[in-house]
């Protein structure tokens, strides 16, 4: 397969059944990573688990200027019980749709960044590019952090660009995760005789009743809005004759910047009071870039003609690998930037639109040239 075409490439990298869990990349990362070799790049890979393979590939430049970054994850969502109308490890083609899971969130993004890097690697240039795919984005970010925590892999970067699905309207950042499991015990005893126990499930709905309205007590961000919380999970009891002596809920909240976990689970706690203990199991950080960066307006000066129109000041309701990489690099003005149709991710039959896969192939080709010197 020539190195043109990134319908093809896409295709192929939809073949690797890289379902998270079990993740299952390696395969997927050594290819993008002979590809990037042939074209000169030099290629790492690394592993948090057996067979969890992410990749950092990086292309030096004449020049003192830290590199671009462009990065995006390897893995995809499960298929979910639905049947799906197209295969979807087959990569088919149906008029402007390139159907398959993870052609959206995000292989399609992958290839597009592989094909631009590739041509820029034939360009003489002032600063290099560095290319970081990452194994286990979909469930904790394993493969960001497994590579921020040794020192010297990520090595330097300028300004990044996170290639998640936008449908190619760039966004300065994301808010960030904050995660907690609230539990209740109670005194188990025969449901014929609750007056014997104390029951948990009638507490945790009552934890349930006061987050109603949780105040979080800050000021909506001018960009991102306000923070959210959602109860996405509940669970108690054991069997239906018993009074339950224990029931849990699990809160997902996506953050503003500014907010901390340990500050939000202290207002948890001040609201649900002795009775609900609450256990803090995930946090990662909003990301945000001031849309009158420097950098931030060449991306949006690349993206005007592809747009018609010139790109406004948002953020993705998802959060990224960025939460990882941004801080591990330093803080530089990051973007996130890619073919894939938000609306469309994880869902059944995801795809993504053709033209806005080859549109974005000629996008980060000039965003890299435009950083690099070309």
């Amino acid at each position: 397969m020539p190195l043109t075409d990134p319908v093809a490439l896409t295709s192929e990298l939809i073949r690797f059944q890289t379902v998270n869990p079990p993740g299952a990349e390696r395969p997927c990362a050594q290819r993008i990573g002979q590809l990037l070799e042939v074209a000169g790049f030099s290629v790492a890979y690394h592993e948090f688990e057996e067979g969890r393979t992410s990749l950092v590939a990086s292309l030096g430049g004449s020049g003192d200027k830290p590199p671009i970054c462009f990065t995006g994850h390897i893995d995809v969502v499960p298929l979910g019980k639905a049947v799906w109308a197209h295969d979807p490890f087959a990569g088919e083609r149906d008029g402007d749709r390139l159907y398959g899971r993870g052609t959206t969130d995000m292989k399609a993004a992958l290839a597009a960044i592989v094909l631009a890097a590739t041509r820029l690697a034939s360009l003489p240039r002032k600063a290099g590019i560095v290319l970081v795919f990452t194994a286990g984005e979909e469930t904790r970010c394993e493969g960001a952090h497994h590579l921020a925590a040794q020192p010297g892999v990520l090595g330097e970067a300028g300004a990044i660009v996170i290639g998640e699905p936008t449908a190619n309207r760039p966004l300065v950042g994301h808010k960030g995760l904050v995660r907690y499991l609230v539990r209740t015990t109670g005194v188990t005893a025969h449901a014929s005789m609750p007056e014997e126990g104390d029951n948990a499930i009638h507490k945790i709905a009552e934890v349930v009743q006061r987050l109603e309205g949780f105040d979080f007590g800050v000021a909506p961000h001018p960009v991102m809005g306000s923070p959210t919380l959602n109860i996405g999970t509940i669970a108690g009891g054991l069997n239906i004759n018993s009074v339950p002596d224990e029931a849990e809920i699990g809160i997902d909240i996506r953050t503003i910047p500014g907010q901390t976990a340990e500050e939000i689970q202290g207002r948890l706690e001040a609201v649900l009071g002795s009775d609900a203990a609450v256990t803090n199991i995930a946090s990662e950080q909003s990301v945000v870039t001031d849309a009158g960066d420097a950098w931030v307006q060449d991306v949006y000066d690349v993206m005007e003609p592809l747009l018609g129109q010139r790109p406004e000041p948002a953020t993705a309701v998802y959060f990224t690998d960025g939460s990882v990489l941004k801080p591990a690099y330093g803080g530089p003005p990051t973007v996130i930037l890619g073919p894939g149709e938000p609306t469309c991710a994880h869902k059944t039959d995801e795809f993504c639109s053709i033209t806005k896969l080859e549109s974005s192939t000629e996008a980060y080709l000039e965003i890299m040239r435009r950083w690099c010197g070309v």
